[in-house]
């Protein structure tokens, strides 16, 4: 039986392209180049890469660039779009839960819920965390967003995900929040690059930052910094509050 992650992204490469959460991709991408201080030698990991929209910026600008996911659908319109763009990318498939690679790389990108914190249960999202540490060398960095389990207690993802969605994107309904287990639980339905409409109960776990942090400091990280996360705007000077969906974590090992 496939998890609903799994259906969700099955021939979904165009129309996911299109939706309003996908449209930050140059300015997230200019704040990577920023902490990475424009040093075009680090090797960067792409986990749940998707169509590659971060992986195909970054390589443009001239970095060397791995991206992983677990969508075959996903992985072939990011090496079509690549192949138009000339540009040579290896885009693997791969379960961010059991990744192959050993003190590889410098940096680690994992944005727009690349994988965590998808999964059905903690310890798996717990995996990816830990099989991303594996990958990275010794004061490997660790850039990525997750969602912000502060949002929900004051307000509705229901209405946010109203208030952010265009014409023809994804739409999610009858959202509940388990404040036992920090997970929403919701309907998503969308419509598939070949025009079928599907309809998928989901749900997704919201992380406090206390937890962010001690996940990582019980994998080695050193330095853990958490930032609210604007799309398409992330910034070192947004503290985190309430009001922002997703936040921001910059952590270094």
């Amino acid at each position: 039986m496939k998890q609903w992650y799994e259906a969700l992204f099955e021939n979904y490469g165009q129309k996911y392209d299109d939706e309003s959460f996908t449209q930050g991709t140059i300015g997230e991408c200019d704040f990577i180049e920023n902490e990475l201080k424009f040093d075009k030698s680090l090797k960067i990991l792409d986990v749940g890469c998707g169509t590659g929209r971060h992986s195909i910026e970054l390589s443009k600008r001239g970095y060397r660039i791995t991206g992983i996911d677990l969508s075959e659908s996903q992985l072939a319109r990011a090496r079509e779009k690549a192949n138009a763009e000339k540009l040579s990318i290896d885009f693997l498939k791969y379960d961010a839960r059991n990744l192959p690679f050993d003190n590889e790389f410098d940096v680690a990108i994992m944005l727009c819920e690349g994988g965590f914190p998808l999964m059905e249960t903690d310890e798996m999202n717990f995996e990816i965390l830990k099989n991303v540490a594996k990958s990275l060398k010794s004061h490997g960095r660790f850039i990525f967003t997750t969602l912000n389990g502060l949002f929900p207690l004051y307000h509705s993802v229901e209405e946010f995900c109203d208030s952010t969605s265009e014409k023809g994107n994804a739409t999610y309904r009858s959202n509940t929040f388990d404040l036992m287990t920090f997970r929403d639980f919701n309907i998503t339905e969308f419509e598939d690059d070949n025009g079928n409409k599907k309809t998928l109960a989901c749900n997704e776990r919201y992380y406090v930052p206390s937890e962010i942090t001690w996940l990582l400091k019980s994998l080695g990280y050193q330095k853990i910094e958490i930032f609210g996360a604007k799309l398409g705007a992330f910034s070192r000077s947004d503290k985190l509050t309430t009001e922002d969906f997703e936040m921001l974590v910059v952590a270094e090992k």
